[in-house]
């Protein structure tokens, strides 16, 4: 290189952990949205930027600090983003490990922490050792202001960051410098200008080493790669208490800040999103993920979108997220034109009341039957998202959600214990009221043998994680379930789920 790298953007890995035995082989491997932004919004200002993935590559830590040290760049940056909602937080789980293995190597290198995690735990974040600079949301103006200084005796000028500053006795003290504001809607093109894809890494050609969701695919492992994901909007304009998405719009350095008090979306042209589509679709990507939180929300936004998706014909498989509430019968066509071949529901629970408790009566009373039988008419499938533990659920109201779920016999389903995730309302509810929060990173990770869900009002963590782990069990082994794989994407298909079925997960809170 004839100029010195700025900043490395390094997604961690900690999929071992998180994933267990499904990480071999089951689990997605995502390209890394924010660093692929960051990046390109970082190169767009003429800086000198890198991605080392290594979840993608798999990297042992001595490799990933062999890599770093090669690379020398003035700034590493660990992003601790993902694109589930607990991600942020399993990620510290890698990024911790490798932060500390660069310190021991290369003392003098100044890391950085930005993401979900450290938008919520701020200053928690910045107390490690390993830790030198948080950036306090999405970090792009601050990111952008930080590589333009010397990342030494300038950092208290810096809006939007935390870092240490020496306090008496030479010690290091941790400080949050006032916010920075997110990218604003109009300059969402210009500040966010595109992802960078040349950066990732890949084996043979763009894009193998990441691959979809399983049933993305089909169940079927030889579609699974390449494989991206891209955003067309950010945000959500509802605040769940269970959810802490909209945590990386923070403004407010106050305590007890929540992603409820950050909610909005912000939206690129159709014009840039068909800009990246073209990129993949270049590069031979065909499993595409639309990881926007709304995408079937605003017909405004998403319409122009899908039509120019079908007037390129890219042979896209798309899937995405709905609200059941937000279907629009009259539209589902459109989505199947452009290649929605699923769509993500987010049912949550049974129980009206149990969800509507937690949802803060954001969600409109529909029939879910209804909606999902008019998903299906329109040739697509569906991802069914429960919740199991709520704070009013009991195991009468668990057994309600897995009796729907049996019931709606969805093509996919998603079964998660309820976590208090750093960030969202319901963390905050959790300390205020002394509840037993996880002792580490992993304690969060839905399918790691640390996981501790919350205790309900009724039901105690271990009985909510068995109930789950039984639930998930039920369903994925259940005739009608297998029959209708088999159906609807073939007999080997059907052999895939019942393989993935062999692999029981290991808890540490039932005792294995």
């Amino acid at each position: 290189m004839t100029r010195q790298l700025d900043a490395l953007f390094i997604n961690p890995d900690s999929s071992a952990q998180a994933y267990q035995g499904l990480a071999q082989t089951y689990s997605a491997i995502e390209p890394p949205t924010w660093a692929l932004l960051l990046a390109e919004s970082c190169r767009a200002k003429g800086f000198g930027v890198g991605i080392l993935d290594c979840d993608a590559e798999r990297l042992t830590l001595a490799a990933a600090v062999s890599r770093i040290e090669e690379a020398a760049p003035r700034l590493v940056v660990m992003v601790i983003y993902g694109q589930n909602p607990n991600s942020g937080t399993t990620s510290m789980i890698g990024a911790t490990a490798l932060a500390k293995a660069i310190k021991e190597a290369q003392p003098e290198t100044p890391i950085c922490f930005v993401g979900s995690h450290v938008s919520a735990l701020p200053m928690e974040v910045l107390a490690l050792d390993c830790v030198d600079i948080v950036l306090c949301n999405e970090g792009v103006y601050a990111l952008h202001n930080l590589l333009a200084g010397n990342l030494g005796d300038d950092l208290a000028t810096v809006r939007g960051i935390g870092h240490k500053r020496r306090g008496p006795g030479g010690f290091p003290m941790p400080v949050l410098n006032p916010p920075q504001g997110v990218v604003p809607q109009e300059r969402m093109d210009i500040d966010l200008p595109g992802y960078a894809w040349d950066l990732l890494p890949y084996r043979e050609k763009p894009l193998d080493l990441y691959r979809a969701h399983f049933w993305h695919a089909g169940f079927d492992h030889a579609r699974r790669t390449p494989f991206a994901a891209i955003y067309t909007s950010l945000g959500c304009s509802f605040g769940c208490d269970f959810c802490m998405i909209n945590i990386v719009n923070r403004v407010n350095n106050g305590d007890g800040i929540s992603a409820a008090d950050s909610r909005g979306m912000r939206f690129w042209s159709p014009a840039w999103v068909m800009r990246e589509m073209e990129k993949l679709a270049a590069l031979g990507v065909r499993t595409l993920r639309i990881s926007d939180e709304m995408f079937f929300l605003n017909r405004k936004y998403y319409q122009p979108v899908l039509d120019d998706i079908i007037a390129r014909d890219f042979g896209f498989n798309l899937w995405t997220y709905a609200r059941v509430d937000t279907i629009r019968a009259d539209q589902l066509e459109r989505f199947r034109r452009a290649g929605v071949g699923w769509l993500a529901l987010g049912i949550e629970a049974g129980n009206r009341m149990v969800r509507q408790e937690v949802s803060k009566g954001s969600f409109q009373d529909v029939n879910i039957h209804d909606i999902c039988a008019t998903v299906r008419n329109a040739d697509i499938n569906i991802i069914a998202n429960y919740i199991f533990g709520f704070p009013d659920d009991t195991l009468a109201t668990m057994q309600e959600t897995l009796d729907l779920a049996l019931e709606l016999n969805t093509e996919m389903a998603n079964m998660y214990p309820c976590q208090a995730l750093p960030g969202s309302p319901m963390y905050h509810l959790a300390r205020r009221n002394g509840w037993q929060l996880p002792d580490s990173y992993a304690g969060y990770a839905f399918l790691s043998y640390d996981c501790q869900p919350l205790p309900t009002r009724h039901v105690s963590a271990a009985e909510v994680l068995a109930f789950r782990d039984r639930a998930w069990h039920t369903y994925f082994t259940h005739p009608a379930y297998l029959d209708l794989v088999e159906r609807r994407f073939g007999a080997n298909e059907r052999r895939n789920v019942e393989d993935m079925t062999k692999i029981r997960l290991k808890r540490k809170l039932l005792g294995d």
